[in-house]
């Protein structure tokens, strides 16, 4: 069930980038922070602590409760409740073996994609979903993340999805 709705507006200890937009009928929490480009949609509630980085969307009526993270380039669609503590648009584990260095060491590999989130999904506490290599890592509509799960990079999960705690995928 979702959090309780908070009033709307932005509450003065926030941080709003002054490239973001907060639609006024959105709430913004204590400590939260908006990045760059980053668009919060009307009835959207960001609990206290989130963080919103940089080329980011929060559909309409979805609900962050608190601690949130969205890294980079995450689009949630419509009525996405996401539970304390999940970080959504981290960077996946992409490397290579650099073996012509004079000391051979991995090296990261840059993700350039982001995470696409269907309308009517709920992301569990401390669940983790990396974002996309080159494209998106994608949660299709209605799809049910318990606690603590873990989507690596690039994943597609398709709409209707059920995944019970502990899941690595």
């Amino acid at each position: 069930e979702p959090a309780p709705a908070r009033e709307a507006g932005i509450h003065p200890s926030a941080v709003v980038h002054p490239d973001a937009e907060v639609h006024p009928d959105a709430s913004v929490g204590p400590q939260a922070c908006i990045g760059a480009r980053s668009r919060i949609a009307a009835g959207a509630s960001i609990g206290p602590g989130c963080v919103i980085g940089e080329d980011c969307e929060v559909g309409a009526g979805s609900t962050l409760v608190a601690r949130v993270t969205l890294v980079l380039r995450v689009r949630l669609g419509q009525r996405v409740l996401v539970h304390p503590g999940a970080v959504l648009g981290a960077d996946g584990f992409g490397l290579a073996f650099d073996r012509a260095a004079d000391e051979p060491h991995w090296i990261k590999v840059p993700q350039l994609g982001g995470v696409q989130v269907g309308d009517d999904c709920e992301i569990g506490a401390n669940t983790t979903i990396d974002r996309g290599a080159i494209e998106d890592t994608v949660l299709g509509h209605d799809v049910r993340l318990d606690n603590q799960i873990q989507v690596a990079h690039n994943v597609r999960i398709g709409a209707h999805t059920a995944m019970a705690g502990c899941v690595a995928v």
